[in-house]
């Protein structure tokens, strides 16, 4: 039988959810939790579970925010001093390298902040988010005092920059206070040294290149099946694949 995510063409993470929670949530972690539409299915699985009570939880958005309050989580305001055991997190695409692009959401800079605080990450995207070269626009985090000079910087190496804006027509602002530009390259050969130029033009406060990898990357399919994918000695490496 269909689910109602398959029904709106989405594809069913619930699967790869359960295994996910499964086999890295343990008893007094100290959890991050990105943004998305999986996201919000996690955090609903993570409250049916009876050990809840003894996690803690660090938010990137407002969206996962609301979700975890409703499951009953309890919220830190920020990473405290013990460190971030393990971040569950989407990506809007996942270059052949493992790199990703994020920040559709608007999150960007706070999920790359627990992304390097954190022991563990695990990533879930649907099989449509696994490409072998970017093929979408870099999400930035721009202070808004900087708006027309990052524009010019950003335009010089040869992007094309849109203002991101929300529904309303105005300028979309992140948690932060801050605006995003969607800057879209003609081909973006080489994500690390793009990040490195990226963040050293002033007022960019973060970039949506995410040349870090993740521990763990579930690639989910339409029908809900999933794949478990890491990275090691310079590839990728399938560790192992489900069925529905």
């Amino acid at each position: 039988m269909m689910s109602a995510s398959q029904a709106r063409g989405n594809p069913d993470c619930t699967l790869a959810i359960k295994h996910a929670v499964r086999n890295h949530v343990k008893d007094n972690q100290t959890i991050g939790l990105g943004s998305g539409r999986a996201l919000a299915s996690l955090v609903r699985e993570l409250g049916r579970m009876p050990v809840k009570k003894k996690l803690r939880f660090v938010v990137t958005s407002l969206q996962i925010e609301a979700e975890a309050e409703d499951a009953g989580l309890l919220i830190l305001n920020a990473p405290q001093n013990e460190q971030v055991d393990i971040v569950f997190d989407g990506a809007d695409q996942i270059d052949a390298n493992l790199f990703m692009i994020k920040g559709g959401g608007g999150a960007l800079l706070r999920e790359k902040i627990l992304m390097y605080a954190a022991k563990k990450v695990i990533i879930l995207a649907d099989s449509s988010k696994f490409v072998d070269q970017f093929k979408r626009s870099i999400p930035i985090e721009v202070i808004p005092f900087a708006r027309s000079t990052v524009h010019q910087n950003l335009t010089k190496i040869g992007a094309k920059v849109e203002l991101r804006q929300s529904a309303n027509g105005y300028p979309y602002f992140t948690d932060n206070g801050n605006i995003i530009f969607d800057a879209y390259f003609p081909s973006i050969q080489n994500p690390e040294d793009l990040e490195k130029e990226l963040t050293c033009i002033p007022g960019i406060v973060e970039v949506g290149i995410f040349t870090r990898r993740a521990d763990r990357y579930y690639e989910v399919s339409v029908e809900g099946s999933f794949k478990i994918i890491t990275f090691r000695k310079g590839s990728k490496r399938l560790v192992s694949a489900q069925s529905i």
